[in-house]
């Protein structure tokens, strides 16, 4: 595509999404369910605290449950020790088995454990809390727990040995990290969902998916040895190893060091081109895990340590409108969902920014919902890949009643990010943006909900009408494997059913809730938002189909740099190394021929005997004896010249 091309389309979905949002601003549902003041439209719902202008916010408390001791396997051993025992398992159905039951059982356990848990292993000195459990650790532990299980499901039928073991180290680094209870606990599995996951992205065996891997784990290793300094710091200056929160705007290098390591993983721009540059070279399979683990740890990371520090509110708003923009220029239908993971993820970061009771359980909620939705999706695409061996938007279409079923468990999946009520996305969605109304942060409620508009017109609308529908390209798809089909089925099924019954997810979030998303204002509201975007698409859908290019994030920097870094770094300290060695072999040279035999070195004394053979004679060579006299006097007076002098 030119790129006045690009520039025109890029502009036209800019102004699509602005237009919608100034059009809903004006009708009478939205207008209602503005916030005006502490007591009117959403702010009614409030729970309590949360009131307050923008410098009258209450951060929410910190969690501090009674410990309990517990001896239990903390559930990331539970599947670390099944990863290292899988590979001996001759029969493929039964390591597909022990993948999706090894999750389960990790579900039971963390489901039994109470609020306050603690095992504490002393090593060196040192007692790490290598379990620490409250309300907010074990809602992440549960529903990574259970997208562990769905996407073994939706894997089964895969037999690669490789993604099985990886997959369930994968999972049990965000379990590790998820009830850690110090810092150097949360290292270590920090770096194992690093190590585990690119092995998903290399497993295709693709020379593209080789490339991205590379690119993917030298991020993630400068990202946890950014990490690694922070708590180096932070430990040297406090004294301890356990985690706890930043009080907004303190803790100096070591916080902002930790903060980075934690917004690198959370994909916050412009740290986050590694997501859209890898998830889509992922295997079919691999990409389920990937969608769900690593940038919603790092949420729960800023969940634990960052609560109330505004930048994350401004990074967090930026994050839910970048992912939208870059979706306009996706070709590649999970590059498009890569850049929405970024921009939903963008929700729950400016929740953790605002710091509310509300805004951390909205952050939260959208965490689990957005697992839930995400994985659904990205299995969707997968299920297409799989059957149609095709990935770009500009390469499929036209078969949508070949594929019924997973288009329609796709579009619930679809819904539910679009924040279509019914659906968990709805409810989850509506906490953050409500949460920066209450605050009067106008600017961040207006941008969020601006944001909405542009998800749903891209992973809503454009992906599954470019996917499925559109131009007849003649597809005839495979028929997908049955697993694939239940798994997408139970994503689908818990998607509606906490849309349905909210109360069922209000009951396990860090605070207790106090916010009903079916009001009339707020159901007009996101109504009012979805039609008119839907008419914008309609209208708009010849400039909004795939495009055969690729979009250049911030990632440019790197790549159009790697020439000049390879020649630098690499190739000239090549040649310097190689270089050195043929100096130091030459000098090793010379050494060898002088202690073979000194006498060539000497001028004046190469006519002795021997001094022009190649062995030295120690007799044939002696030199004269009036030689080393006058030497050794020269010696004596030289000594006795200094001592007079001095």
């Amino acid at each position: 595509m030119r790129p006045d091309r690009k520039r025109h389309l890029l502009g036209l979905s800019l102004v699509v999404v602005a237009v919608a949002m100034l059009v809903a601003w004006q009708v009478p549902g939205l207008a209602a369910a503005a916030p005006q003041d502490d007591h009117g439209g959403h702010g009614e719902h409030a729970a309590g605290g949360d009131h307050g202008g923008h410098h009258g916010r209450v951060i929410a408390p910190p969690l501090h449950p009674d410990p309990v001791p517990v001896k239990t396997w903390p559930p990331a051993l539970i599947l670390i020790v099944g990863a290292v025992l899988l590979p001996l398992v001759p029969v493929r159905p039964l390591r597909a088995l022990i993948a999706i039951g090894l999750p389960a059982y990790a579900l039971t356990v963390i489901w039994g454990l109470p609020d306050g848990a603690r095992l504490v292993v002393p090593i060196a000195g040192h007692e790490l809390h290598v379990l620490e459990a409250d309300r907010l650790s074990l809602v992440f532990g549960k529903i990574f727990a259970l997208v562990g299980v769905i996407a073994g499901v939706y894997a089964f039928h895969n037999g690669d040995r490789r993604q099985q073991v990886a997959s369930l180290l994968y999972n049990a680094g965000a379990l590790g990290v998820t009830f850690a209870g110090d810092y150097f606990t949360l290292y270590a599995f920090w770096e194992l969902m690093a190590v585990s996951s690119v092995i998903l992205i290399w497993a295709r065996d693709r020379a593209d998916s080789q490339r991205a891997g590379r690119r993917y784990i030298l991020v993630h290793l400068v990202g946890g040895a950014v990490l690694l300094f922070g708590i180096f710091l932070h430990v040297q200056s406090s004294g301890s190893i356990l985690i706890d929160r930043f009080a907004p705007g303190t803790g100096g290098l070591a916080a902002w060091s930790i903060l980075l390591g934690f917004c690198l993983n959370a994909a916050v721009p412009p740290l986050g081109p590694w997501l859209p540059d890898a998830y889509p070279r992922a295997t079919v399979t691999g990409a389920i895990f990937c969608s769900a683990l690593t940038t919603k740890t790092a949420v729960y990371t800023l969940l634990r340590v960052f609560p109330g520090w505004e930048v994350l509110a401004v990074a967090g708003v930026i994050m839910a409108l970048y992912g939208v923009v870059y979706a306009v220029l996706a070709n590649d239908i999970r590059e498009l969902l890569a850049y929405h993971i970024i921009s939903q993820v963008g929700y729950m970061v400016a929740g953790v920014g605002i710091g509310t009771t509300m805004a951390l359980n909205g952050a939260a909620a959208h965490a689990v919902c957005h697992i839930l939705y995400k994985a659904l999706l990205f299995m969707g695409a997968g299920a297409v890949i799989q059957t149609t061996g095709r990935e770009k938007l500009t390469e499929l279409g036209g078969f949508w009643h070949r594929q019924k079923l997973i288009f329609g468990l796709y579009m619930i999946g679809a819904f539910s990010i679009s924040g279509f009520p019914l659906w968990n996305g709805f409810v989850s969605k509506s906490m953050v943006v409500s949460a920066a109304g209450h605050v009067h942060w106008d600017w961040a409620f207006l941008l969020l909900m601006l944001a909405s508009v542009g998800t749903f017109l891209h992973t809503g609308l454009k992906l599954p009408y470019g996917t499925w529908m559109g131009e007849d390209r003649g597809i005839q798809p495979r028929r997908a494997p049955a697993n694939m089909v239940v798994a997408m089925a139970i994503g689908a099924f818990f998607c509606t059913l906490l849309g349905l019954a909210p109360g069922l997810l209000y009951q396990y979030l860090p605070y207790a809730v106090d916010w009903d998303p079916y009001t009339a204002p707020h159901v007009i509201e996101a109504v009012q938002l979805l039609l008119f975007t839907f008419f914008a698409f309609w209208v708009f859908v010849p400039m909004l189909h795939g495009e055969p290019t690729i979009s250049m994030d911030t990632d440019v920097l790197y790549r159009k740099s790697a020439g000049w870094a390879r020649a630098l770094f690499v190739t000239s300290v090549g040649r310097l190394f190689d270089a050195s060695e043929v100096a130091v072999r030459a000098l090793a040279r010379k050494v060898q021929e002088a202690l073979g035999n000194p006498v060539r070195l000497v001028p004046g004394l190469r006519a002795l005997p021997g001094a022009d053979g190649e062995r030295y004679d120690v007799d044939g060579s002696r030199l004269p004896l009036t030689v080393p006299i006058s030497l050794l006097l020269l010696a004596f007076l030289l000594v006795w010249a200094v001592s007079r002098w001095s």
